[in-house]
């Protein structure tokens, strides 16, 4: 399984039990969607290795605890610590409307309702207290907020993103 046909969930934290049980903290707005899976990808030294569950539930809110089939020790734990969380793109729930996932964007097109075409969505930046849309227009990035108030419409079949962004905006970075 490629890393590019998955998407992270999360990442282990720290050992629970004596027996190999491990916490995982969940990077998702519902955890409780990945509480019964039978079988999740560990990232190992570059490779995702699919593990067994044998047993999952959640554990103060947004921490899962997991006992993976074959890890039955505190060492057994340790060798899987950090390790981040995977599961194949085709597990992910359809977001209808207006919400979407930040891998599925990438590609669309967004129109400015004032502006008109702006250009392309080449990547996402979750880094900073507000993602943003980073958007190629013929070779200059420009960075539109992902702010609900600012999203219009998400049009999956044009692969279009419809924003309406506060005036001057995107003339910022226009500007020579």
């Amino acid at each position: 399984m490629k890393k590019e046909d998955c998407f992270y969930i999360g990442k282990i934290v720290k050992k629970y039990s004596f027996k190999g049980e491990v916490l995982a903290k969940l990077d998702t707005d519902q955890p409780e969607l990945y509480e019964n899976l039978d079988a999740i990808f560990l990232e190992l030294r570059n490779n995702l290795v699919p593990f067994f569950i044998e047993r999952s539930q959640l554990h103060k809110s947004e921490l899962l605890r997991i006992k993976f089939e074959d890890v039955d020790t505190e060492s057994d734990a340790d060798a899987i610590m950090k390790s981040g969380l995977y599961l194949p793109l085709d597990l992910l729930p359809k977001l209808e409307g207006d919400k979407f996932y930040f891998h599925e964007v990438i590609g669309f097109t967004i129109t400015d309702k004032n502006f008109g075409d702006v250009g392309i969505i080449k990547a996402i930046n979750d880094s900073t207290a507000q993602s943003l849309f980073e958007i190629d227009r013929n070779g200059i990035e420009i960075l539109i907020p992902m702010n609900d108030e600012f999203i219009v419409k998400v049009d999956r079949d044009n692969k279009t993103i419809i924003v309406e962004t506060p005036e001057g905006l995107i003339d910022l970075y226009l500007e020579e």
